[in-house]
C-alpha cells in the first residue's frame, strides 16, 4: 500500500484510529478527509480487513438522513437494490461510475472557468447575476461539455446493451438447437435451417369431411 495512503483502524467499540495523527476520530472527520481528497483506508484493527465501503456507506446513510434534499429518490434506490444478484450489476456499477466520473469533470472544468473569470475558485460566485452572466458568456463551452457528457453516457450504455447480447448469445449458444446457432440474433432461426419434419404418428388429412 502507498505511503501516502492514510490508514485508519476501526476497533472493535466502533471507535476509528487515525494512525496519522494517533487520535481518535469520527465519521465527520472522515467526511471531511473524502472532501480534501485525502486517500485513506480503514481497516479492522484486528484482522486488517478493508471497511472503507463500509465507512463511506454509513457516510452516505448520515448525508442522506440529515435535512435537506436527500441525492437519491426512494425509486433510484428501488431499482439499484433490483440490480444486486442481477446477471447486469457489475455492468451497472461500470455505467454509473462512468457517469459519476463525467459529471465530475465536468463540474471541475466549470469550476477552472469560473476561476479564471472571477479568481478563487473555493470562494462562491459574488451574486446570482454574476452568476447568471456566468452561464451565459459560458453557454456555447456549456453546451459543449454537456453534449460530451451525453455522448459519453450513451456510449456507456451502448456497451452495456453489447455486453448484454454478448451474454446471452453465450447463454443460448449452448444449447443444442439450431435456431440459436445465428451470431446476429440469439433467437432468429440459422439460414439455410431445414423445415421439421412433420411427425410421423400425426395423423394423416384424406381429404374426407366428417358428417
Amino acid at each position: 500500500m502507498s505511503e501516502d495512503v492514510r490508514v485508519i483502524k476501526k476497533y472493535p467499540n466502533r471507535r476509528l484510529y487515525d494512525t496519522t495523527t494517533s487520535s481518535y476520530i469520527t465519521l465527520a472527520d472522515v467526511k471531511k478527509l473524502v472532501l480534501e481528497n485525502i486517500a485513506f483506508k480503514v481497516e479492522d484493527a484486528k484482522t486488517h480487513e478493508d471497511l472503507t465501503r463500509s465507512i463511506l456507506l454509513q457516510i452516505i446513510l448520515e448525508e442522506e438522513s440529515a435535512q435537506g434534499a436527500p441525492m437519491f429518490s426512494s425509486e433510484m434506490l428501488t431499482n439499484v437494490i433490483r440490480f444486486y444478484g442481477n446477471t447486469m450489476q457489475g455492468m451497472m456499477g461500470n455505467y454509473l461510475d462512468k457517469n459519476i466520473q463525467t459529471f465530475i469533470d465536468i463540474q471541475k472544468r466549470l469550476q477552472d472557468q469560473s476561476q479564471a473569470i472571477y479568481g478563487n475558485a473555493a470562494q462562491p460566485m459574488p451574486n446570482a447575476n454574476s452568476w447568471a452572466e456566468f452561464l451565459k458568456m459560458q453557454g456555447p463551452a456549456m453546451q459543449g461539455l454537456m453534449g460530451n457528457y451525453l455522448e459519453q453516457s450513451a456510449n456507456a450504455f451502448i456497451e452495456m446493451q453489447r455486453q448484454m447480447q454478448n451474454q446471452t448469445r453465450n447463454l443460448f449458444g449452448n444449447f443444442p438447437f439450431p435456431n440459436f446457432a445465428a451470431a446476429g440474433n440469439p433467437f432468429a432461426p440459422a439460414s439455410g435451417t431445414p423445415a421439421a419434419a412433420p411427425d410421423a404418428d400425426a395423423p394423416k388429412d384424406d381429404g374426407s369431411k366428417s358428417g
